[in-house]
């Protein structure tokens, strides 16, 4: 009976930390101003306000976003799209955002009268989330290029999937570790050098 109750409390605890409060789609309980845990750059939900205002500023894609996103934090923090195509997937079904029609290959995203709406209504709140961006890409100013993190990012995803495809051939093995030598030389070469 005991093992039960703790495994109830747990779930409600869940639950609870969810979010499913006071009518907040994104989870956020009101006045919730806690610390966060762990070092993490955004509090739960705080992403969403974060890609919403930047989409109301600008429509944009998933990858400009990321793009976007990397360089307010001053390259502290870069999204995967794991991270981001399913806060916007839930933006739009929120009905905040909606994608543009003709803009591209890429699925590119305006905001809605209703986004627009939720962040005037939440005005304080998402001035708050972009002066702890701002404070974070301060702190990160000695850190790497963003261009650089998101380019590192994009050689270890284009990696990965290559091996998750199956057993490389001899050619295909030895084409990546050409292209991976050929840019640690060009890296080294153009490298300025410690005297």
């Amino acid at each position: 009976m005991h093992v039960f109750h703790s495994h109830l409390h747990r779930a409600r605890r869940f639950a609870h930390m969810r979010g499913a409060h006071r009518g907040d789609p994104f989870g956020r309980r009101e006045g919730h101003r806690g610390p966060r845990r762990g070092g993490r750059v955004f509090d739960h939900g705080d992403l969403r306000w974060v890609l919403l205002k930047l989409i109301a500023d600008k429509p944009a894609h998933g990858y400009e976003l990321i793009r976007m996103v990397e360089e307010s934090l001053g390259g502290a923090y870069s999204p995967s799209p794991g991270v981001i195509y399913p806060t916007l997937t839930l933006l739009e079904d929120l009905g905040y955002i909606a994608e543009v029609e003709g803009a591209g290959p890429r699925r590119a995203y305006a905001a809605t009268d209703a986004g627009r709406a939720a962040l005037a209504e939440n005005e304080a709140q998402v001035a708050s989330i972009f002066r702890r961006i701002a404070e974070v890409a301060e702190r990160a100013g000695g850190g790497p290029a963003p261009q650089i993190v998101r380019a590192m990012e994009n050689l270890r995803t284009a990696l990965r999937l290559k091996l998750e495809r199956g057993r490389l051939t001899e050619a295909e093995v030895a084409a990546v570790a050409a292209a991976l030598d050929a840019a640690a030389r060009a890296i080294e070469t153009d490298a300025p050098r410690q005297r």
